[in-house]
């Protein structure tokens, strides 16, 4: 099997790499770095320029999926400028993969896409499955709708769809648990705001198996990529401090201070979604991390 990646060399694409060739299958990768096109035995490296429109076509040679998770990071200071970018990123580079999809007819059978559960709209008490038609009106709420109608379109050429909405991925080799672990290790730790916000979380490695799982099952559709079990920011801040042995005395810190830090960003920190992971485990995708002390055992014991 030959899978095709974009976004191969971010965390989670790191991670979905190690997985695959663990698990024998070569993977064709796209970058629009040149210097970082490798080629050694089951890994090949391709040059892309989204914007300008530039794709070397060569990278779906005997390709039958493609995992999708380029996108520049939310977790940067949104300007206006950089909100275009992130909007346009993942815009973009799914155009240019539908167009030179166009040229190659009934060669891939499947398109995998990362998508997040910011569509959902914030919610303390409201549990999100997939059937949820309504999107949350904020920024990142728009740029998820967005994205999602990007890839949708490949179904015109015949190619099962899959959209994979990630929840908060914990990882010790990156992303938003080792920000959060900097202020706990320096006794500042502290809940946001009120703390009551859910915190649909997922392991890193148990969404690099969620993608290959996908692949290997054919799956079509939307699927929220999160873990059995959500929780709230309270309780998120006062497990990691624990499994790290950190005490926790600072109050909650309000919402306007952190506004005045990370601007728009903030909603990030605030945004309460409770996701459903039902319908992954219904169609035989097993969990290794459900609970969220095993979890930070794992990533930090």
């Amino acid at each position: 099997m030959k899978i095709l990646i974009t976004g191969a060399t971010g965390m989670v694409g790191k991670e979905l790499v190690s997985l695959l060739l663990q698990n024998g299958i070569t993977v064709h990768y796209l970058t629009t770095s040149k210097d970082k096109i490798i080629n050694k035995p089951n890994y090949y490296g391709f040059y892309w320029n989204p914007q300008e429109g530039y794709i070397d076509e060569n990278c779906l040679m005997g390709v039958e999926s493609i995992i999708h998770l380029a996108g520049a990071t939310v977790s940067k200071r949104w300007t206006n400028n950089y909100k275009q970018e992130i909007i346009e990123s993942r815009i973009i580079s799914s155009s240019l993969l539908y167009n030179c999809l166009k040229n190659h007819p009934n060669q891939v059978k499947q398109l995998v896409s990362a998508s997040a559960i910011g569509i959902y709209p914030t919610s303390l008490t409201q549990v999100y499955t997939e059937e949820n038609t309504t999107s949350d009106d904020s920024f990142l709420g728009n740029v998820v709708v967005k994205w999602e109608e990007s890839v949708d379109v490949f179904k015109v050429l015949n190619i099962k769809v899959c959209k994979l909405r990630i929840g908060l991925v914990l990882s010790n080799k990156g992303g938003a648990l080792l920000e959060m672990l900097k202020p706990i290790q320096m006794g500042l730790g502290s809940a946001f705001g009120s703390g009551k916000q859910v915190q649909s979380w997922i392991h890193v490695e148990d969404l690099a198996n969620m993608f290959f799982y996908a692949v290997q099952n054919q799956w079509y559709g939307t699927y929220n990529a999160v873990a059995p079990n959500p929780v709230t920011n309270s309780e998120l801040i006062k497990t990691i401090a624990k499994t790290v042995n950190k005490p926790l005395f600072m109050p909650n810190i309000p919402k306007f201070v952190m506004s005045l830090v990370l601007g728009e960003m903030h909603q990030l920190l605030f945004s309460s979604q409770h996701v459903s992971s039902l319908k992954a485990e219904k169609n035989g995708f097993q969990f290794r991390f459900r609970e969220l002390t095993k979890t930070l055992d794992n990533l930090l014991g």
